[in-house]
């Protein structure tokens, strides 16, 4: 699979994807993902990639002239099976079926939105779908494309130990949240381990897994 990401800033990336098994995934060529820097297809001597909205307003917005060029660029005619995607606070909320979805495609390039937003036409006719990962500000949409790759790129088969791991997970199935999981030492400052958890009745083990099993939030 590969995974483009378009931003206006490459190194804030220069971390997130060379650790654990984002590193480990790209060494056994099962991911690979490519930064590109969207000031490379910004107009003019400046390399401009912004500018202000019509009818006035605070801050600068992405040109969608800009934009549509470095897609245009990016997108593999080979690849049929490929979406683009927009990272913007308007957006749908990122769920985990959506990383399964994204995690079965050829190519998915991801849009860093930034400044005050974007022009709209780049969410009416550039991009698959715009997603969101919360309700809350952040500076652009760098953070969301490093949560989004690395959600999805531990999906691909291979990139797990097994791949049942990252089906027996939180989120991996609707309403779905691990129970509370304990590990040595067994009593630590008078904190003891549920005691059920030591007795081997696979049954009440069970039962005591699905009665402690937390509530997805609302």
């Amino acid at each position: 699979m590969k995974i483009d990401i378009i931003t206006l800033f490459p190194e804030m990336f220069e971390g997130p994807f060379s650790e654990s098994i984002i590193k480990r995934a790209q060494e056994k060529d099962l991911v690979k993902i490519n930064i590109h820097n969207l000031r490379e297809y910004g107009i003019d001597e400046r390399k401009t990639v912004d500018g202000r909205p019509y009818s006035g307003g605070p801050g600068m917005l992405l040109r969608v002239d800009v934009v549509d060029n470095a897609l245009k660029d990016l997108q593999n005619k080979k690849h049929k099976n490929k979406k683009t995607v927009l990272l913007d606070a308007t957006g749908e909320p990122f769920k985990q079926k959506m990383a399964k979805g994204f995690s079965k495609l050829d190519q998915l390039i991801l849009i860093c939105g930034h400044y005050e937003g974007v022009d709209h036409r780049i969410h009416e006719h550039l991009v698959d779908g715009v997603i969101s990962i919360g309700d809350y500000v952040l500076t652009g949409g760098e953070i969301p494309a490093m949560v989004v790759t690395d959600s999805v790129a531990r999906l691909i088969p291979g990139v797990l130990g097994k791949d049942e791991s990252s089906v027996d997970e939180s989120h991996s199935v609707p309403g779905y949240l691990e129970y509370p999981q304990y590990t040595r030492p067994e009593k630590y400052n008078k904190w003891e381990v549920p005691s059920v958890l030591l007795s081997g009745n696979h049954k009440e083990i069970i039962d005591w897994k699905k009665k402690n099993q937390p509530s997805p939030a609302k």
